[in-house]
């Protein structure tokens, strides 16, 4: 299962968005292999232009949703800290999403720079796509 930031969302449904993250976000979906968090669904479907919303939403409502509960936040909060008296500061959300792909177990696709920054520090293992964005499973 792979955890797909709104990043990647929104760069895959972007008209001008690059090609590579469009094919890679479809062979996530084709694979059945895409997961969302609430976070996610929050910066998505916030964000969303009207035309993209029910498309969005299709897809939302198929592939596996993971809640974000009370100890999720408790985690998230001790990683900031984590992360902060290391010398790096990223957005909340962002912290919360990497925090609920760590406690899962679960790679994370995202085309936000923050994300790299936080796998150099933690175990948060990030997806790459296979050539042509097909699926590539984990070694």
């Amino acid at each position: 299962m792979v955890m797909v930031d709104s990043s990647a969302w929104i760069e895959g449904f972007r008209r001008t968005g690059d090609l590579t993250v469009k094919l890679a976000l479809e062979g996530l979906l084709e694979a059945y292999e895409a997961q969302w968090c609430s976070p996610v669904r929050l910066e998505v479907m916030g964000g969303a232009r009207l035309a993209e919303r029910a498309v969005l939403g299709r897809y939302f409502s198929v592939i596996p949703y993971r809640p974000t509960r009370e100890d999720d936040w408790e985690r998230a909060i001790v990683l900031a800290w984590r992360l902060r008296e290391g010398g790096l500061t990223v957005p909340w959300l962002d912290v919360l999403i990497a925090t609920i792909a760590l406690h899962d177990n679960v790679r994370l696709y995202a085309v936000d720079g923050h994300f790299a920054q936080i796998a150099q520090r933690t175990g948060l293992k990030l997806y790459r796509p296979d050539y042509g964005g097909q699926f590539l499973p984990e070694d």
